[in-house]
């Protein structure tokens, strides 16, 4: 069966100033086909079509099968994937507000045991390579550890079609190899892992109750 990944893109802006509108959107796009390219079940998450909660409450805060709709379908889609592509652009050099608030609604139980890559991106020249130092720590709580590969990518109006296509004056192959020891990473440790989970038992570490992080006293 192929590898199942999800790409999360972190971005809710809709209109512009920035121009052009949805960058973010333009780098998940990317993501996602270089991915579908390699044979994996690829799904792009975009906020804009979600409905989370506000004010805020978590998936796993809900009685059993009282949470909306939207949560619980997305709940089921986080467990059955395999691995992760979190695309961000930087907001005062952490990620971006919107990936986060979508990402806590869900608990470290549905991410455990599985790869995740960061992709980040401006309209600048940084591609928010400083928001991606504050990722390695937030998904690395979350349970699905960060490959050692990232995606920065600074000036994307220049470098993606809205559809995610390379742009016509830009060194394609060499984009095309540069994302793809990130996703080459991520399908080595999504199979791995998914072996690991099919064929051993696995403790319950990330189940628990966030109590077990406390040190015995």
């Amino acid at each position: 069966m192929p590898l199942n990944f999800l790409v999360f893109l972190g971005s809710v802006r809709q209109s512009t100033p920035p121009r052009p509108a949805r960058l973010g959107e333009r780098v998940a796009r990317a993501c996602h086909k270089q991915l579908s390219e390699m044979s994996a079940d690829v799904e792009l998450i975009d906020p804009l079509e979600l409905q989370p909660s506000h004010p805020f409450k978590p998936h796993f805060a809900y009685a059993q099968g009282r949470a909306p709709g939207a949560l619980n379908v997305l709940a089921e889609k986080i467990e059955r994937a395999d691995g992760y592509v979190m695309v961000s652009p930087e907001y005062n050099h952490s990620m971006s507000p919107a990936l986060a608030d979508l990402l806590n609604h869900f608990g470290s139980s549905l991410f455990s045991y599985k790869p995740s890559v960061i992709a980040t991106y401006s309209a600048g020249q940084w591609g928010g390579a400083r928001a991606a130092v504050n990722m390695r720590t937030y998904l690395s709580e979350l349970g699905c550890l960060p490959v050692s590969a990232m995606i920065h990518v600074p000036k994307a109006h220049e470098v993606f079609e809205v559809d995610g296509a390379f742009a016509p004056d830009v060194e394609a192959d060499r984009w095309h190899g540069y994302m793809g020891r990130a996703f080459e990473q991520l399908s080595w440790w999504a199979g791995a892992a998914a072996h690991q989970r099919e064929s051993l038992s696995h403790p319950e570490a990330f189940a628990r109750d966030p109590s077990q992080r406390n040190a015995p006293s």
